[in-house]
């Protein structure tokens, strides 16, 4: 069906298409391939035709970064470790290239930093030029209506409401560019939204503030036996298990805070 709704001449002058993992197959990409028309997209393990079971495959205890490729003719199926794992093939680019993309992991004391990790070429290509579903839909999902119902008729009325008010906050975006401002923040701009729809003034709401770096009990039961918790500096960076009644209110942390060992002060330097 693609290849007949395809205008044929478009084949074989260069073009090349980006998918989502609903429509990729190999044997579409591999005809495609054969007509001169560049093919990329994710796929889905069960797709006939895509290669699973492999020895080397990835596994959930693979480290972020991971990369495995199989090329099959013309096509190259590659698997990435991100978050999860991303499954993309490919009739146009090398599996890798060297390209790295930056995100934030927890180092060996359990602080997040900011790391280069390496990406194959398809899955940067993918990000590049697949802008236009994947955008609506990762914008959809931050901050969805949708609730659990067996009733199909609100999930689909529910879908409709979370595309109009992405498209109205993508609206607002481009008259602040037009008008040279500042956007409001996505969440910012659905609270504004929210509010002039149900004629609330948001005005005089108070604002709740992040908890601040200070110390407070654990349990208000203070005892040998209730309240206490392992300190969590003590484990990590001294190695050692030191019980303490205290814990950080913004980081929910346990700390010891002594007057010879005041991990509080530590663990926040």
């Amino acid at each position: 069906m693609v290849m007949k709704l395809i205008q044929p001449s478009y084949l074989g002058t260069g073009y090349h298409i980006y998918m989502d993992n609903f429509y990729t197959s190999p044997t579409l990409f591999k005809d495609l391939a054969s007509k001169k028309f560049g093919a990329c997209g994710t796929y889905r393990e069960s797709r006939k035709g895509c290669p699973k079971g492999r020895p080397n495959a990835l596994t959930k205890k693979s480290g972020r970064g991971s990369v495995r490729w199989i090329r099959e003719g013309p096509v190259v199926f590659v698997k990435w470790m991100d978050t999860r794992e991303v499954s993309v093939c490919s009739t146009i680019h090398p599996a890798f290239s060297g390209e790295t993309v930056q995100r934030r992991v927890k180092n060996e004391v359990k602080r997040w930093i900011v790391k280069d990790i390496p990406c194959p070429t398809p899955v940067m290509a993918y990000n590049k030029y697949m802008g236009g579903v994947d955008l609506s839909d990762q914008l959809i999902q931050y901050y969805s209506a949708q609730r659990k119902t067996y009733r199909w008729y609100k999930t689909v009325l529910m879908h409709l409401v979370d595309i109009a008010t992405a498209n109205a906050y993508i609206l607002h975006q481009e008259l602040c560019k037009a008008k040279g401002v500042k956007p409001m923040t996505h969440k910012d701009f659905n609270v504004e939204m929210a509010s002039q729809l149900c004629s609330v003034d948001m005005a005089g709401v108070p604002r709740r503030k992040a908890a601040e770096h200070i110390p407070v009990p654990i349990s208000a039961q203070q005892n040998a036996r209730n309240g206490r918790l392992q300190c969590r500096h003590c484990l990590q960076v001294n190695k050692v298990r030191k019980d303490t009644q205290w814990k950080c209110e913004g980081c929910d942390v346990p700390l010891c805070l002594l007057i010879d060992r005041n991990c509080f002060a530590q663990w926040h330097k």
